[in-house]
């Protein structure tokens, strides 16, 4: 495959905030701590002290976790080398999306791979071990219960209730059936293990696993003992949420929207089937929709004996994260770069050190026959993220043979009419309305003149016409980036190399986006 780069902002699919972000602008600079340059690393291991009872403790639970697993040599030294000062790691996060969700889940994984091959290369005397951070504690159902494959949607069904990683996948097995293909892949991670998140960490780390990826599970009561301090902080003192309300408005001022919105207390109760925010009511701490209410001796004691029973949201599960991983970078996408800079404050307070904030690669894949008549179309890669009729437009005016674009006649329209204004007026100032009136229908005459043209132009063109719009729906699927709409197996099905193919092909520190065509 052909390997073209466009600017992000060419695309017009990246917020400002994001945008300005990456032209590293000054007034953003408080929102972050290092700009991810491979140059700035140096810095950033310096600073990372992370001590050896922690190192200790997530390689006894990762060891534990991939008990079950077959493991690569390569995974099998990453979780030992955690244990090692000079081991550090770049983490990525997802949701635990069946069949592996949208496309861009498997690009933030490669992204992260291949980071830490560049570190490496970079900075040979430490190492950087890949981790997939597992939203094993997320309760939002509805948004990983499907996935869309060849132009169809699969979804599966179930009345569990609670953290989805702790649901049991086999009733997926129904989705089998509908497959156009089986996938033994899927089947043996949802029939053969027992929740969702062992699941997923077992085809992750059969996709990935000769890269050294290693998943982390971090429902676990061992690293959440870790994070008690952090727990009884925010639930009796409420740190975050007065840093957080105050950095959105900082962005808010200078023009940008929150992606991210904190609450007095940002933890939710957690168990098998429940995840429940946690409030402060009449003196007392309450679980939402339950009957359990807790006094401040109570809930401190709950804390310290049972801490896996309390499950981070939004803005303190970055916190979580960095407190249990000597970790470097955080690679993500837009929404999730711009949340975490409205947290910077917020980790300072706490004394928890601040990742550099990586873009995760974005990508575009043009199959063959679709690349075939990319280049019969004579069309250049940015045009593929205009809208539809642009396209056209543009195609039009490339191969077209009559232009029907009147701007020109316009303007010479224009001038005629305005010596014809002067003379009026000069023997009558009453009629300069009847000619204003009058030039204003002479443009709307070449405006349906050209109109017609176009449309003959497009009549005259048809076959190419309806290729534009049949290339912009198989790529920009339901008008969304297909990323964020098509699964991998679109690609993986027919070419079994093809996640090789995005960890040749990708660069993790080259922010731009990625349009990958067959020859």
């Amino acid at each position: 495959m052909i390997l073209e780069n466009i600017e992000l902002e060419e695309t017009r699919c990246f917020s400002p905030l994001f945008l300005d972000y990456l032209k590293q602008k000054s007034e953003l600079k408080e929102f972050y701590h290092t700009f991810p340059k491979v140059e700035n690393f140096e810095e950033l291991i310096a600073q990372r002290a992370f001590p050896e009872e922690k190192r200790n403790t997530l390689n006894r639970v990762l060891v534990e976790q991939y008990g079950p697993l077959k493991t690569t040599e390569a995974v099998d030294f990453n979780i030992h080398s955690l244990n090692h000062e000079r081991t550090f790691t770049v983490t990525t996060g997802h949701q635990l999306n069946i069949f592996s969700g949208p496309l861009y889940f498997i690009y933030k994984i490669v992204s992260t791979i291949n980071a830490c091959k560049a570190l490496k290369a970079k900075y040979p005397n430490y190492h950087f071990v890949p981790i997939y951070w597992m939203a094993s504690e997320d309760h939002d159902f509805a948004e990983i219960n499907h996935f869309n494959l060849f132009g169809k949607r699969y979804e599966w069904n179930t009345d569990q209730r609670g953290p989805v990683g702790r649901f049991k996948p086999h009733s997926i097995n129904t989705i089998f059936h509908e497959l156009p293909d089986s996938v033994e892949l899927f089947e043996q991670a949802y029939l053969d293990f027992s929740t969702l998140a062992e699941a997923t960490r077992f085809y992750v780390n059969e996709l990935f696993g000769d890269q050294g990826l290693i998943v982390v599970d971090a429902d676990h009561p061992a690293l959440k003992e870790e994070f008690i301090p952090v727990i009884k902080k925010e639930i009796f003192e409420n740190v975050a949420n007065p840093l957080v309300e105050a950095a959105s408005a900082r962005l808010n001022e200078l023009g940008y929207k929150s992606q991210a919105f904190s609450r007095e207390i940002n933890f939710f109760y957690i168990d098998n089937e429940i995840r429940e925010r946690i409030v402060r009511e009449d003196g007392l701490f309450k679980v939402l929709n339950t009957d359990m209410k807790f006094s401040d001796e109570d809930m401190d004691r709950l804390i310290s004996e049972r801490p896996e029973n309390f499950s981070p949201n939004v803005i303190t599960r970055p916190i979580y994260q960095e407190s249990i991983l000597p970790n470097l970078a955080y690679i993500g996408g837009p929404a999730e770069i711009s949340y975490w800079m409205q947290l910077k404050s917020t980790f300072d307070a706490l004394e928890v050190s601040f990742p550099a904030l990586m873009p995760r690669n974005f990508g575009l894949i043009i199959n063959k026959s679709s690349a075939k008549k990319f280049r019969k179309l004579n069309l250049k890669p940015a045009s593929l993220f205009e809208e539809i009729n642009q396209i056209k437009t543009l195609f039009l005016q490339n191969i077209g043979n009559h232009e029907f674009d009147l701007s020109a006649e316009k303007k010479e329209l224009g001038k005629l009419f305005d010596k014809i204004k002067s003379k009026a007026v000069d023997v009558d100032p009453s009629l300069s309305g009847f000619v204003g009136a009058e030039s204003a229908k002479g443009f709307k005459i070449l405006d349906e003149i050209g109109k017609k043209i176009k449309k003959s132009e497009e009549k005259n063109n048809e076959i190419a016409i309806s290729q534009i719009d049949n290339l912009k729906e198989k790529l920009f699927p339901s008008g969304h980036l297909q990323e964020r709409h098509d699964n991998f197996l679109n690609f993986y099905l027919n070419h079994p190399d093809f996640i090789k193919l995005l960890l040749e092909k990708f660069d993790a520190f080259d922010f731009r986006f990625n349009i990958l065509l067959d020859e």
